[in-house]
């Protein structure tokens, strides 16, 4: 039996396979002062480049806020509006897709199938694309640590977030996240270490996205030398003067690396 593989993943792969890296840029829409200031934010990600806009967050993203940033969004852009949850009730049917995602580190089995369980009717009733994706989170951790019950990855401990990895390839995921969470600078810590993400990559066939405090140009080239097919970035967009201008910074990086990674 073959399974059947969805419009944005298609996108996504095959836009992996022609330009070797992604852009995927996040919209908390409880992060902005106004839902005018989020859906524009989304819109100028999309215009300054991103390969994806997501859209959600750990609390509070879901309701009539999420529906309605969801649909500010998509209904001004061509690229394809992703929902990133938080809970069962972060679901709009005004997204193409959404990160159907068990946080492969998490100490209480809610995280890892129960929520999923709870939510897949729903999701299938209103016909959002479910993309599989196995979700692991490294330490600081931030909110989304705190929320989801996360068995932190210690950072120095690479090996254990390549098997967590595997271990969700293995179960199915087509895709795997590491994320650190929003702010790892407040900790005191930065974004995933390279020799993580190099581990992680080693180990799987899969794509690999790398999520949290990759907040410069610097850093973004980094952690795609290292091994991420796509990159994920919410808090930079979030505080920028300019988001399109930003966004299109990120966007020239992300296009260099991946056309190195081609060897164009």
């Amino acid at each position: 039996m073959t399974i059947k593989i969805g419009k944005v993943e298609r996108y996504i792969n095959e836009r992996l396979d022609e330009r070797g890296a992604l852009l995927f840029m996040l919209i908390d829409p409880v992060d902005y002062k106004s839902e005018d200031v989020a859906i524009k934010t989304g819109i100028a990600a999309a215009e300054g480049g991103a390969d994806v806009v997501l859209v959600g967050g750990s609390i509070g993203a879901q309701g009539e806020l999420l529906d309605n940033v969801t649909k500010g969004i998509r209904e001004r852009t061509e690229t394809p509006v992703v929902l990133f949850p938080g809970n069962i009730a972060t679901l709009t049917k005004h997204a193409d897709a959404l990160y159907f995602m068990s946080l492969l580190n998490a100490r209480n089995p809610y995280w890892i199938t129960q929520a999923q369980v709870l939510s897949a009717p729903m999701i299938k009733q209103i016909g959002i694309e479910p993309l599989s994706v196995g979700y692991i989170v490294v330490s600081p951790g931030g909110t989304v640590g705190w929320v989801g019950d996360a068995n932190l990855v210690p950072r120095a401990k690479p090996k254990i977030a390549a098997a967590l990895a595997l271990a969700g390839q293995y179960l199915g995921n087509r895709f795997i996240i590491t994320d650190v969470g929003s702010n790892p600078q407040l900790h005191g810590e930065g974004p995933v270490p390279p020799e993580m993400i190099r581990a992680v990559k080693s180990s799987i066939s899969v794509p690999y996205i790398v999520a949290g405090g990759i907040r410069d140009g610097d850093t973004l080239a980094t952690t795609l030398r290292s091994g991420a097919d796509a990159v994920q970035i919410g808090t930079a967009i979030e505080g920028a003067a300019d988001a399109k201008k930003q966004t299109s910074l990120f966007a020239k990086i992300v296009r260099e690396e991946g056309a190195k990674k081609l060897g164009r």
